[in-house]
């Protein structure tokens, strides 16, 4: 793809050196993503099992509304939603179509795993079995398919349109 006739962010696209670069990036963070999913559910199953909770500090002061005893949220896991987020939101800066398409995706991702895992708290609260996050595997496997589709078609490019 052809670089953009702008530089918004300056530093950062002279430090990505184009499209191309991001692209591999959202696909590392998504990635990256989905592999803190797992540990985070692992981690909620184990806190559930053992009664034993692990307390951590808030990432952001005023926002500790778990109620004592209940799960938390893994900080990695967070940190890669944020993450992912913020670099769909700088994509959309670079391509305005497959970004916005990317972001939406990501937001579906992100608000997904939102509210499983306040189900996830709730099914703890009422001695339920914890159940693994389906809705989110599967929001993360459709971005997984489009970001997949973003960053690696140009190496199928030739064979398709083979066949195409």
């Amino acid at each position: 793809m052809s670089a953009p006739a702008y530089e918004l962010f300056g530093p950062l696209d002279a430090l990505l050196g184009g499209t191309a670069t991001i692209e591999y990036v959202l696909l590392g963070l998504l990635l990256a993503n989905m592999v803190t999913r797992v540990f985070a559910h692992r981690r909620n199953v184990a806190e559930a099992a053992g009664g034993n909770v692990f307390r951590i500090r808030p990432l952001i002061p005023g926002l500790a509304d778990e109620a004592p005893g209940d799960l938390t949220r893994h900080p990695a896991h967070v940190v890669t939603n944020l993450a992912l987020l913020l670099a769909s939101f700088y994509y959309t800066t670079l391509h305005q179509h497959s970004g916005i398409v990317f972001t939406s995706l990501v937001l579906g991702v992100f608000i997904t795993d939102f509210f499983e895992f306040e189900s996830r708290c709730v099914d703890f609260r009422r001695d339920l079995d914890i159940e693994p996050p389906k809705g989110a595997i599967a929001a993360s496997l459709l971005a997984l398919l489009y970001v997949g589709y973003l960053s690696l078609f140009q190496f199928i490019a030739p064979v398709w349109s083979a066949v195409v």
